[in-house]
């Protein structure tokens, strides 16, 4: 029996950007939400010969149209699609979405219904609201890339993971969710506001929480989740493969010893911070013994929480099945062929964006807008 995804209906406009605000929208169409990205004009958009797509790689289940947001048709066409819209995802510094004309306050007077979420990297208020930056940046100032790193070493930022899709992408989508949760009893929309430092601070509460406890009270990297635990960490293997090591727990350590045939004897209290550099030594010779592939033959089905670093080119190659975020057992996501959970073919403008238009508007070219200098116009602002 078909099902219908979870957001199925739901109409999101997004205006193209990179990482963070793609990555929210990404999980919209995941999960049935219609996505149109607004992209930049160009000569080749709405033509019969296609411009290359653009950078952004999170473009799974969504289309484009091409829009000068510069020009009086451009920006009319942009506000009264609008109206027809559930979710607007503005990515922009502050400031940006209003010089453009498109204050949110006029927009949701326009479609009361409209949920806006604006997402940024820094708070929209404080010192930093109106300076540019990156993941690293948002890590740095919310005192999560303080605690990340190796003991006697500058802090190090784990790719742009942290702040860029997990505290700023998911965050924003948890936000657009909740507001449309909240418009199913009021029949109404608001603004969702979001940024990277806050996201990132609030994914790192417990290392916060733990720098008042024993758990996390140490220097960066002395800590027993940081890399400063012997047994909460990753050695190296005869072939250059690693292995994960997370045995936290006493029967888990046992097993970990075990399997690598170590004497238990040299763990009298695993929780002696000073006992800590003479085990790290031993599991780092241990483990230099044998490959990658026989140590995780050795400890497969064992719970000795000791795991083998894959590659992404490993996993693809052994054809292992990349999945939806979280599962519904009754309304799951959108079925997603394989090919396109490791594959992205990008998104160029225009693409599928006039055929949205008329599903959502009924607008055609021609009679409701025109296509020029690469960018949709609005033809007759009484008839749209």
């Amino acid at each position: 029996m078909a099902t219908r995804a979870p957001l199925e209906g739901i109409r999101v406009v997004e205006f193209a950007g990179l990482a963070p605000a793609p990555f929210a929208t990404l999980l919209l169409a995941d999960y049935g939400a219609t996505v149109l990205r607004i992209d930049r004009p160009h000569p080749l958009a709405h033509s019969s010969q296609m411009p290359p797509p653009t950078r952004d790689l999170l473009t799974r289940g969504k289309t484009s149209v091409a829009i000068d947001l510069k020009s009086s048709g451009g920006l009319y066409l942009l506000q009264d699609l609008l109206r027809y819209a559930d979710v607007l995802v503005d990515p922009f510094r502050p400031g940006v979405l209003e010089s453009l004309h498109l204050n949110p306050s006029d927009l949701l007077a326009s479609n009361e219904r409209l949920v806006i979420a604006r997402l940024t990297g820094f708070r929209r208020d404080g010192k930093y609201a109106d300076m540019a930056g990156h993941d690293i940046n948002y890590l740095s100032v919310s005192g999560v890339l303080s605690q990340l790193g190796r003991a006697g070493e500058a802090p190090y930022a784990p790719a742009n993971i942290l702040a860029d899709f997990a505290g700023g992408g998911l965050s924003c989508a948890f936000g657009i969710i909740m507001a449309l949760l909240e418009r199913g009893r009021t029949g109404r929309g608001q603004i969702v506001e979001s940024n990277m430092v806050d996201g990132a601070a609030y994914l790192a509460s417990m290392m916060r929480f733990g720098t008042k406890t024993p758990l996390w009270n140490m220097p960066r990297g002395k800590n027993l989740l940081d890399g400063g635990c012997p047994y909460y960490d990753v050695y190296e293997c005869k072939d250059g493969g690693y292995m994960a090591v997370g045995a936290l727990e006493p029967q888990f350590l046992t097993h970990l010893l075990e399997g690598l045939g170590m004497d238990e004897t040299l763990v009298t209290d695993r929780n002696d911070r000073d006992t800590w550099p003479a085990l790290r030594k031993a599991l780092r010779l241990k483990f230099m013994e044998k490959t990658r592939k026989q140590w995780e033959s050795m400890f497969n089905g064992i719970d000795a929480c000791c795991t083998p670093v894959l590659g992404q080119s490993e996993l693809e190659a052994t054809d292992y099945d990349q999945r939806h975020l979280v599962h519904l057992a009754d309304t799951p996501g959108v079925d997603i062929k394989q090919e396109n959970m490791w594959v992205s073919h990008g998104l160029a403008p225009g693409t599928g964006g006039e055929d949205v238009l008329h599903a959502w508007t009924g607008w055609k070219r021609g009679q409701d807008y025109n296509v020029e200098m690469g960018g949709l116009m609005k033809k007759n602002r009484a008839k749209l």
